[in-house]
């Protein structure tokens, strides 16, 4: 692949972040805080999750869950290209619901999109097409078609790429929940694995390996994509990049950067210029 490349342009959707990527980079263990959406347009590509490890080729859809840990490579050293469209997950909610709305006596609480790879042409295009008028042809535009487009692809997926659970899964806070718990609260705070494990009633052998089994990550790895999220909300306000990486807890905006870079891709620079 001659050039490698990852940003994240501008989309007029409110809650949705789109990104666009040529690469042969391989992105270490991470999630997102968002329903991720997307096809890949050229290459191969290979993640692992909880669900297993999956290819994507060429027209393939492609889909994550908010905190589904997973990973992802190229097939080959030619890398591959992909888009993405990250939505709030208030959106794909609020879609279930209206479709439930169909169902008398369902109100989902859960909602999961069940295929990290689909061979869907129908939702290629409809993804296609949200892109198109929502990045591709950002501006004034027509509010209308994107508000359509959007709603229509939200509806296939809920149709046909998704499950829906009426009952909260919501349990009794365990002892790893309490220590990620903890990270979530204050992502920037300069905790210490010995706090953490006090915190969870572990040795600190034991949520080590505890963490890792639960979570997906082990607690640095997972408090460092914490920090991300957190400084990604901290430039989408406005904050200047200094003050983003401090408020974060970020050692310097350095320190920043090489996170954004090795976790998305982008640095926070190119995130500024396509939530602002």
């Amino acid at each position: 692949m001659a050039a490698s490349r990852v940003q994240m342009p501008r989309c007029a959707l409110a809650g949705v972040e789109a990104t666009v990527a040529e690469t042969a980079h391989a992105f270490p263990r991470h999630s997102h805080d968002r329903f991720g959406v997307g096809v890949i347009v050229r290459g191969g590509h290979r993640s692992a999750s909880g669900r297993g490890l999956v290819e994507a080729r060429v027209n393939d859809a492609i889909m994550v869950n908010p905190g589904e840990v997973h990973d992802g490579s190229p097939l080959d050293e030619r890398g591959r290209a992909w888009r993405m469209l990250y939505f709030e997950p208030a959106l794909l909610h609020d879609a279930a619901l209206e479709l439930a709305a169909k169902r008398p006596g369902v109100v989902p609480r859960q909602i999961e999109l069940t295929q990290p790879v689909a061979h869907d042409p129908v939702l290629n295009a409809l993804f296609e097409r949200l892109f198109l008028v929502s990045v591709t042809l950002v501006g004034p535009g027509d509010a209308l078609a994107r508000e359509t487009a959007l709603l229509q692809m939200l509806g296939h997926l809920g149709r046909h790429h998704t499950t829906l659970s009426g009952a909260s899964s919501r349990e009794e806070a365990g002892p790893v929940t309490r220590a990620k718990a903890r990270i979530d609260d204050d992502p920037a705070a300069q905790l210490t694995l010995a706090e953490l494990a006090a915190e969870a009633g572990m040795s600190r052998f034991q949520l080590l390996r505890c963490f890792a089994q639960q979570i997906g990550l082990p607690p640095h790895a997972y408090r460092m994509q914490r920090r991300v999220v957190l400084a990604r909300q901290w430039i989408a306000r406005g904050a200047t990049l200094a003050d983003a990486a401090a408020a974060a807890g970020f050692a310097d905006q350095s320190h920043m950067t090489r996170a954004f870079v090795r976790l998305l891709g982008v640095t926070p620079a190119n995130y500024a210029a396509a939530t602002r």
